[in-house]
Parts: structure tokens; C-alpha cells; sequence
């Protein structure tokens, strides 16, 4: 490509840009803070925005590029089965939700699926498939369902009913009735909270919007056995710590005991909607046709990427790269909490990552942008880091660099502003009569 055809190139996609920001003010909701850039394509862990800049990519779509941007095997299934068919009813079969049904029992250990649009709508499925047997065996006795504290599970009424941060909820309420809030990872209180009316507890085995903390395994043999005597449901919410986030397929399998239910999403068709409900048979056999159903969950498109998914998954030995990459990541920001002070603690497994600061996140992640790095802040002081599986050793050694700029830059920053403002405090105050004789 020649240089002035690449000038005009770029013109008319930064005008285009423009236009979509101005289109996006006038249009959408105004339901996200968003800078004033335009992401238009991407490239492994690479993202571009509306004026060909490249951004290293780790947030990864917040844990849903797994494959990073374009991965070959995956643009030609979603080509191939675009020219075929991307919706067939789930009146009918359709040639992907078997083979990735048995796949994804393989991998969880679960007996059977249901496949949802989203992480949210999977997480109703759950809640709808634990109160449902519940009442199929003890009718109304058994309907209360405990979740954790500092929780989040999405933003549907019965998602969002048991998503811990008031903030979320308050602007909707009355939600739904009969959740109660279990501190995290506190065996007393589940154990006061726990007993015979409850139908199912549910929790993220790591908690993600939560600040990137893991649940122990204390906490969760202990749920375990509980939910086991009364007879509810365990529920592992592994929508963003789940299919391979944390080096192994589900981040629960590191407990020797599994749940009842998962509930997936984030990744499972790398970019293209699509979520799913597992459950043990002892559980999923309640469901009979039209108790529940979906119109676009499970269709040939996003069934067929799902699949190729976790086909590259183990051909290309990504759960190795998952642990080895995290490794040298954690190891990395190890060095920078050395330098600087205002890193705390650095959490998580695999590739999610959360490192903790004493001070607020924001400035860092608006400063990580101006260095083209993608990252996010959650909790307001907990910086979250979900690169794609791909990413390279390179690519690791680059962010820290990048993000040792990014501590810095920001740090002096407000050391002078906080110097500014003790030294405007500490300016002696003028006489105003002396000034006036002086005038």
C-alpha cells in the first residue's frame, strides 16, 4: 500500500470515527463512560483504534477474547457458518450444540447444558433450576438463596438480586425476595445463615468485579457439605474466572469437591454472544420442555466458534501458556510493588490478576490509555488484568514496562500537586493593610 493511500486511509476512518462518536452522544443510553476513541479492529493481543493506533490489550474485552483479535481458526468458522445458517429455532437441532454440549461436559464434569446469550441469563437459569427442584421435592418451604458478599453476578432482576454492592441494586429495587448476603469466605456466618429453607447457595470461585479475590477452600468445602445436608444447590459462577482463566478449565477444579451447577459465558465463544447453564443430572432432570427456553441461545454460529474455541484450546496447549504467561506476569508486577510503595498486594491465578493500590485506580487506567495500554480499575482501588490466552512472553515484558511508566508518570504527577497544595497552605497570609498603604 502506498503512503498516501494509507494517509487517505486513515483520514477517512478517523472521520468515520468522529461520526460514530457523535452518532453514540446524540443515540445511545447513557449507560458507559467512555473515552473518545473508536476501536475498529485488532490483531492477536493487539487493539486499533479510529486512527490506526495500536493498544496493547490487557483487559481482553473484560475476559471474553480469549484468542485475542482474529485468530485465523476462528474468522474461518464464523465465516463458514455465516454463509451456511446463523440461526436455526431451537425447535429444531441444529449441528454445533451436541458435539460442544459433550465438550463442555468433558471439561466441567457436568451431565447436561442449557445454553443462554449471556452470562447474566445463565446465572437465571441457575437460580430458576434451584428453586424449581426445590419446590418439585419440599414445595414452598425451600425457596432462600445465599450469596457472598462484594459479589457480582450481572444485571438481570434475579442476577442483579443477588449482586452484592448496593449501588448496583438500590435503583431497581424491590428486587427479588428471600437472598441473604453471606460475609466472604467466613465459615461462621454460612453456617448461621445456612439451613433448611435455603434452595441453593452461589458464588465466583474468584471474585472478579469484586477485587480479584479467590474463595478459600475452607469457605468452599464447608458450602459444600452444607449444601450437600440440606439439600441445595452449589452454584460456581465461573462467567469471568472460568474456561481457562486461571490455567486449569474451570478455576473450582482446584477443590476436590465439585458443584452442582456452573455458569459460564465471558469466553466460551470468544466474542460472540454466548453463555451457558451446566448442571449435574440430579439437578438438570427437573427441567421438562417449555419449563425454560431461550430464542438465540445456542445457535449454529455461536455454537460452531464455541466449539473451535475449545478445539484450539488444546491443540494449541493454551492452559500451559495461561499458567506460564500468569507466572511471569505476577512476577513482573512483583518487581514493580519493590518500586512502588502504593502497590499493596497483587492477587489471582492464571491470567486474572488484580493488584491491589492504597490509592485510587482511575488516574492509572486513564494513564495506561495514553501509553496504549487496556486495562481496568475495579472497587476503585484494585487494578484488573485478563490479557488473552495467546499472549506472549514479549508481550508480558512490554506491559510491565509500559505499566512501570504509568506508576510513575502518575505518582509524580500527584506528588507535585501535592506539594502545590501544602505549600499554598503554608503561604504566609497578607496584611491587607499594609498592601493598601503600600498602594
Amino acid at each position: 500500500m502506498t503512503t498516501s493511500k494509507k494517509t487517505r486511509l486513515q483520514k477517512t476512518s478517523s472521520s468515520e470515527g468522529a461520526a460514530a462518536i457523535r452518532d453514540a452522544a446524540k443515540y445511545l443510553a447513557n449507560t458507559y463512560k467512555r473515552p473518545e476513541l473508536v476501536f475498529t479492529h485488532g490483531k492477536g493481543c493487539k487493539l486499533y483504534d479510529h486512527k490506526g493506533r495500536a493498544y496493547l490489550d490487557f483487559l481482553g474485552g473484560i475476559a471474553v477474547n480469549a484468542l485475542g483479535y482474529a485468530h485465523p481458526r476462528l474468522v474461518a468458522t464464523i465465516r463458514r457458518e455465516a454463509g451456511r445458517a446463523t440461526h436455526v429455532s431451537n425447535l429444531f437441532h441444529n449441528p454445533f450444540q451436541g458435539p460442544l454440549a459433550k465438550k463442555l461436559a468433558k471439561w466441567s464434569g457436568m451431565d447436561r447444558v442449557f445454553y443462554t446469550n449471556s452470562g447474566a441469563e445463565a446465572v437465571e437459569a441457575a437460580l430458576k433450576l434451584a428453586r424449581a427442584r426445590a419446590r418439585s421435592k419440599y414445595g414452598d418451604s425451600k425457596t432462600r438463596i445465599l450469596a457472598l458478599e462484594n459479589s457480582f453476578h450481572g444485571r438481570t432482576f434475579g442476577a442483579l438480586s443477588i449482586t452484592w454492592p448496593i449501588k448496583y441494586r438500590q435503583p431497581f429495587a424491590p428486587l427479588l425476595s428471600g437472598v441473604e448476603f453471606v460475609k466472604f469466605n467466613d465459615v461462621a456466618d454460612l453456617e448461621a445463615k445456612f439451613d433448611d429453607t435455603v434452595c441453593a447457595i452461589i458464588m465466583e470461585t474468584i471474585q472478579g468485579e469484586g477485587g480479584i479475590y479467590p474463595v478459600s477452600e475452607t469457605f468452599w468445602q464447608r458450602a459444600r457439605k452444607l449444601a450437600t445436608q440440606h439439600d441445595a444447590a452449589l452454584i460456581a459462577d465461573e462467567i469471568q474466572c472460568g474456561l481457562g482463566r486461571t490455567g486449569r478449565a474451570f478455576a473450582c477444579q482446584k477443590f476436590s469437591d465439585a458443584p452442582d451447577i456452573v455458569v459460564i459465558a465471558k469466553p466460551l465463544a470468544a466474542g460472540v454472544p454466548l453463555g451457558a447453564m451446566l448442571a449435574k443430572e440430579s439437578f438438570a432432570s427437573v427441567l421438562a420442555p417449555g419449563m425454560h427456553g431461550t430464542t438465540f441461545g445456542g445457535g449454529p454460529l455461536a455454537c460452531a466458534v464455541a466449539l473451535e474455541f475449545l478445539n484450539v484450546m488444546e491443540d494449541e496447549k493454551l492452559l500451559t501458556n495461561v499458567r506460564e504467561r500468569g507466572a511471569e506476569l505476577r512476577e513482573g508486577l512483583a518487581m514493580l510493588a519493590k518500586k512502588h510503595s502504593f502497590i499493596k498486594e497483587i492477587r489471582g491465578e492464571g491470567l486474572m490478576v488484580g493488584v491491589q493500590l492504597s490509592v485510587e485506580g482511575a488516574p492509572y487506567v486513564a494513564e495506561a490509555l495514553r501509553n496504549r495500554v487496556l486495562i481496568n480499575c475495579t472497587h476503585e482501588t484494585t487494578l484488573r488484568f485478563l490479557p488473552p490466552y495467546i499472549v506472549k512472553s514479549k508481550d508480558v515484558k512490554e506491559f510491565i514496562k509500559r505499566m512501570d511508566v504509568v506508576f510513575s508518570t502518575v505518582s509524580k504527577a500527584q506528588s507535585k500537586t501535592a506539594d502545590a497544595a501544602r505549600a499554598q497552605k503554608t503561604e504566609p497570609a497578607h496584611d491587607t493593610r499594609t498592601l493598601a498603604a503600600a498602594r
